[in-house]
């Protein structure tokens, strides 16, 4: 199998691979620009977050209290290229604390974690994430 960027899925594929090399750098303008303006963001065990605003917000958030790396990044795209997943493993530092989770002190983490996509004109229009936060908890508690 060739894969040359002409294909519907092997773009999707590069779309998600740039939206976590940008996440990796920490280049949150990077990320947002790869989202459609009324992206659906469904957090982990959290409520659904709709448009490219909550979605910067919700970085914000997050860079306030985790600091974090993802490695070992497999992406798989539909043929059509409209729907992909993403699986990786997530080495990380807790910050600062984060409302309704244990206290932070520094603490380091390393987790299996995981994302479905929805894409469509290369832009993202729904990132579903998927976590064990027990097993997060049971790392930094």
């Amino acid at each position: 199998m060739k894969i040359d960027g002409t294909r519907s899925n092997d773009r999707s594929t590069e779309v998600v691979l740039a939206y976590y090399a940008a996440f990796n750098r920490g280049d949150w303008d990077g990320m947002l620009a790869l989202l459609d303006e009324k992206v659906v963001h469904d957090l982990n065990q959290g409520p659904r977050e709709v448009g490219r605003e909550a979605f910067a917000a919700f970085l914000q958030r997050m860079a306030a209290s985790y600091r974090e790396q993802l490695r070992d990044i497999v992406v798989m795209a539909s043929p059509d290229g409209h729907r992909a997943a993403a699986e990786y493993v997530v080495h990380g530092e807790y910050l600062s604390s984060d409302a309704g989770l244990p206290p932070a002190r520094g603490q380091k983490y390393v987790l299996p974690g995981g994302a479905f996509f929805t894409l469509r004109n290369s832009r993202i229009q729904r990132v579903t994430n998927y976590y064990n936060l027990e097993e997060w908890i049971s790392q930094v508690g």
